[in-house]
């Protein structure tokens, strides 16, 4: 009983060794699990990315279809980003509330 204990301790005990060598690899080693585990979070951060970006482009694309059909739209636009008028409009500007108040403190 002693002889077969013995004749199989020495190859269990290999076995064991290459296992845990195995698991080791394929968990910490190229291309394992905690490489997979980066990978995976890089591409939801990526596919994150890209959804924003697609959200963008689809804004844009319709801000590009309104300013060439919309006359209306266009003109909002320049009124606003480019500071256009009209022929014979008049545009008053206000400062202010606090830069008017500390110029008429001045003044006093």
């Amino acid at each position: 009983m002693a002889r077969f204990k013995k004749n199989y301790i020495a190859p269990i005990l290999l076995l064991s060794l290459v296992a845990v060598l195995l698991f080791a690899w394929l968990t910490f080693g190229r291309h394992g699990l905690i490489d997979l585990y980066k990978m995976q979070k890089e591409k939801e951060r990526y596919l994150s990315i890209i959804k924003n970006l697609k959200e963008k482009n689809m804004l844009l694309a319709d801000e590009i279809r309104r300013l060439r059909g919309d006359p209306k739209y266009l003109e909002s636009v320049a009124r606003k980003e480019l500071g256009l008028v009209k022929e014979n409009e008049i545009i008053y500007r206000f400062k202010s509330g606090q830069k008017a108040k500390k110029e008429n403190d001045n003044r006093k």
